[in-house]
């Protein structure tokens, strides 16, 4: 499933008193800019790596957590890489932790919208992640940005259980 919610994590929007949504629950935000750097997707990974080290998330005490871990760590590549494929490369990765949830963000100047190719081949290189990143979000979405012709692809995905 994708949406297109209008506000980044941690903006509530107009409505402030609506319906809680996966942006209203991220408490803590860490951000990582990419503009001009290389080797980014594996930069990308190590900053999300310390940050979930630094969450609880690792080391992981059950497989589960580590499954949960693991997941966000791939969601993070793939948008990263499609970034750098489709849309001029990333700007900045934002990752939000919240009590039951993260959120992954990876900021682009590109304009277009990713999704899932519809006609998959199995074991052909290429056209996966979007796939990838849908099943193992809880939901992900594009917003675009009215200012410029970027936009900020998420993803969020549930937190392991019994996280401290």
């Amino acid at each position: 499933m994708a949406t297109a919610r209008p506000y980044p994590a941690g903006d509530c929007g107009p409505e402030a008193h609506g319906p809680v949504t996966g942006a209203e629950q991220v408490r803590q935000v860490r951000r990582l800019r990419l503009v001009g750097i290389s080797g980014t997707v594996g930069r990308a990974r190590e900053f999300t790596r310390r940050a979930l080290h630094d969450w609880g998330w690792l080391p992981a005490a059950t497989a589960e957590q580590q499954a949960a871990a693991e997941d966000a760590l791939l969601v993070v590549s793939e948008l990263v890489t499609n970034a750098c494929l489709h849309a001029e490369g990333p700007e900045e990765l934002r990752i939000g932790c919240g009590p039951k949830l993260l959120r992954i963000e990876v900021v682009d100047p590109g304009g277009g919208s990713p999704a899932p190719r519809a006609t998959r081949r199995p074991g052909r290189p290429g056209g996966h992640g979007m796939f990838i990143v849908q099943r193992l979000s809880l939901d992900w979405g594009v917003a675009h940005d009215p200012d410029s012709n970027g936009k900020t692809v998420w993803a969020e995905l549930a937190a392991p259980p019994a996280l401290p």
